[in-house]
């Protein structure tokens, strides 16, 4: 039945399973296909693509959603539990975004709308046949994740996975746990790691800026406007757009985003065309997204659209056994940036550290371990050279009592704590609104955000 079907103009070529009931649709894509140098098998039922995958090898599958017998579902169901290390990816009804998210979800590597367009058609193609092999050997990254904690292998389990598939993917976690690594990591297994990731903090652009920083702008488009240029999309084209602390994007922006991430298509500020584009997206906070969209200040089909496949990175608290080995590479890193040779860090140090609650996570162990070593005048950090901040029961036997004010920088740090939190739940969460309330800098609340945990 395979040589049936197959078309072998091109013997030795990659071949491509399409499966569609409509037979221009089949023969759109096979033109296509042969085109670009690759072969084609051909199906229109589920029973015949899945009769063709247990006969032949390919390197892709593109299924219709909808077929007569079923769903293009179970084709992507059986490939994910019998051909894993084929790519398949959806051809699904205009605006039907549920099954899109369902494909995803259930292992598909990308979906194409109809009416399928050519530009989109190879761009998907290219994409899925640049796949590394699983248990193909990838470029290792210059920082990685480090433990053998179960948290912290069950989260490199899950980018290996990630990598191979364009599904979006959101990651959460507290500050400072390492989201933007892990987004980063995903980027370079995959099959986009010769083309850009670009990283976007959504928090710190002011909402005037924001249409023209994500989607460029035209000359003249607005006064100060000299030139055209491209924004945040067009400058990830053909890789990754991460999105950090997403949440902090106003409604109106999230609206924009969601016909984007949809159309795959942006419109510069200025401009009547718009352009196709080719961007994954990943994103990132470390607010409870879910209560957002609960509290009407994020939208719920931008949320569904986004957390796709959610990636938990676990926090120095989940993985304590991890902790020496993460702080002896980061005292490495640091020191050869110093241009000066890694002390040894003692067992009591290693201890210290493994005992701490660290709620800034891996970015505040790196600031402990970087005061450490500019302070240190020998070849190792002990304990003491940490200069952990001590717990309540190190100044007394007696629980702390409410409003105590000892130690001080503890009570003035729980002041400025709750002005900031009001002043953030007053705007809304946002944050240039609310550094005017409480009149400092934007740079300065930021400042302040991250110094006591909060970023």
């Amino acid at each position: 039945m395979l040589k049936s079907k197959l078309n072998t103009a091109r013997s030795g070529q990659p071949v491509v399973l399409i499966v569609d009931d409509e037979a221009d649709i089949l023969e759109l894509l096979e033109l296509t296909l042969l085109r670009m140098g690759l072969n084609v098998a051909r199906a229109m039922r589920v029973k015949e693509a899945i009769d063709l995958l247990k006969a032949g090898d390919f390197s892709l599958c593109l299924t219709d959603m909808r077929l007569p017998d079923g769903e293009g579902l179970e084709v992507v169901r059986y490939i994910g539990e019998q051909r894993p290390d084929i790519p398949v990816a959806v051809i699904t009804a205009h605006g039907n975004t549920d099954n899109a998210v369902a494909a995803l979800k259930a292992g598909a590597f990308d979906y194409i709308n109809k009416p399928v367009t050519l530009e989109q058609l190879r761009a998907l193609v290219k994409s899925a046949l640049k796949l590394p092999e699983r248990g193909a050997e990838l470029p290792v990254s210059g920082r990685s994740l480090i433990g053998g904690s179960p948290a912290m292998q069950q989260a490199r389990e899950l980018i290996d996975k990630l990598a191979r598939t364009q599904a979006p993917v959101y990651i959460t976690g507290e500050s400072g746990s390492g989201k933007e690594l892990a987004a980063r990591l995903i980027h370079e297994q995959s099959a986009r790691a010769d083309k850009p990731f670009i990283p976007v903090n959504c928090g710190a652009i002011p909402e005037n800026l924001m249409e023209s920083e994500f989607f460029g702008y035209k000359k003249g488009a607005f006064t100060g406007a000299d030139s055209e240029r491209d924004g945040f999309f067009q400058a990830a084209n053909g890789g990754t757009l991460f999105l950090d602390e997403v949440a902090d994007l106003p409604l109106p922006m999230q609206v924009k985003l969601l016909r984007v991430i949809q159309e795959k298509k942006v419109r510069k500020v200025g401009s009547t065309v718009e352009e196709a584009i080719d961007v994954r997206i990943i994103s990132a906070t470390h607010q409870r997204l879910a209560k957002c969209v609960d509290e009407g200040r994020f939208r719920q089909d931008l949320y569904y659209r986004l957390n796709v496949i959610e990636l938990k990175m676990p926090s120095l608290r989940d993985m304590r056994e991890d902790v020496a080995d993460i702080a002896t590479a980061l005292l490495a890193r640091l020191a050869q940036v110093a241009g000066m040779a890694a002390p040894i860090l003692t067992r009591a140090a290693g201890t210290a550290l493994s005992q701490y609650e660290f709620p800034g996570n891996v970015r505040e162990l790196e600031n402990i371990l970087e005061r450490a070593l500019a302070l240190s005048d020998g070849g190792q950090i002990d304990a003491t050279d940490l200069h952990l901040t001590p717990t309540q029961d190190e100044f007394s036997s007696e629980p702390a009592q409410p409003g105590a004010k000892w130690p001080l920088q503890d009570y003035l740090d729980q002041l400025e704590r709750d002005a900031i939190q009001e002043a953030l739940e007053k705007t809304r969460y946002n944050k240039t609104a609310a550094a005017k309330l409480l009149g400092i800098t934007f740079r300065a609340l930021r400042y302040r955000l991250e110094r006591l945990g909060m970023e």
